[in-house]
């Protein structure tokens, strides 16, 4: 039987533990934090409760590396000495590479580099995934499979992993900013709100579903919408004189350098 470590227990693990449970894939999980928070929740899952972040490393397989960028330093410092070439450690944190890791380690693991998003939090998210240079094929599926169960999985070049943290790590609060200003707008003009959110979120799911199976670009989709002389032009024009698309990119590439920031 898999046995799958946790180091860091806040949201996104206890979301992946959640979903390792409720779907019997076949493995054990232990886990360890600085914080107790969650400690009472994951004992009732079953998982096993470790005293330190060397014990994980000890008693695991698989290693989850769930903390933020800035605390990798001290946890890589502290595990490094327990930690094997049998070990498969997995990253979920943006702007961490194999190459990070190594560095602190003082050689090169069994790497798994994983952006999840949110969303997994409910069973419907989106995670770019990309392949250590050691990992086999087997451990490599095991890691897939794990995320698989709380959405879609994809993956991706390892050196694309910056880039693509926008596009899905980052981008549901994009989205969510972008419906808030629909939301403000209907609060202005005393529409029901939950009315206004439920049509605005039935819109992107069904936005969403056109761009996956219409086969048309985004440009087509656009005009599809857009009547000469309509209101959605009129719409469409606000966002062209603000450089809707440019801002967007922009937010894109500031993500993407942070991320770069991060890994060194």
């Amino acid at each position: 039987m898999n046995t799958v470590g946790f180091i860091g227990t806040g949201q996104m693990a206890k979301a992946i533990i959640s979903g390792l449970y409720s779907n019997k894939i076949g493995m054990r999980a232990m886990a360890y934090d600085i914080s107790r928070n969650n400690y009472d929740l994951l004992g009732k899952m079953g998982v096993v409760i470790c005293q330190s972040s060397s014990e994980v490393v000890k008693r695991c397989e698989y290693i989850v590396l769930a903390v933020k960028p800035q605390n990798f330093p001290d946890v890589l410092s502290q595990i490094k000495s327990e930690l094997s070439e049998k070990n498969v450690i997995v990253s979920i944190a943006a702007g961490i590479t194999q190459e990070y890791v190594a560095d602190a380690i003082g050689f090169v693991p069994k790497f798994v580099q994983v952006m999840p998003n949110t969303p997994l939090l409910i069973g419907h998210g989106a995670t770019a995934i990309a392949r250590g240079t050691k990992v086999d094929d087997k451990s490599f599926n095991f890691v897939k499979k794990i995320f698989s169960i709380s959405g879609e999985v994809y993956t991706v070049p390892a050196d694309k992993m910056n880039d693509i943290i926008p596009i899905n790590g980052s981008s549901p609060a994009f989205i969510y900013a972008f419906a808030k200003g629909f939301l403000n707008f209907a609060r202005k003009r005393e529409i029901d709100e939950e009315t206004a959110l439920n049509l605005f979120c039935a819109s992107l799911k069904g936005s969403a579903q056109m761009l996956l199976s219409s086969g048309k670009s985004p440009d087509d989709l656009i005009k599809d919408v857009s009547s000469p002389g309509g209101t959605t032009l009129a719409g469409l024009s606000v966002l062209e004189e603000n450089r809707f698309v440019e801002i967007v990119e922009k937010t894109c590439e500031q993500t993407s350098k942070r991320a770069v920031e991060l890994s060194k």
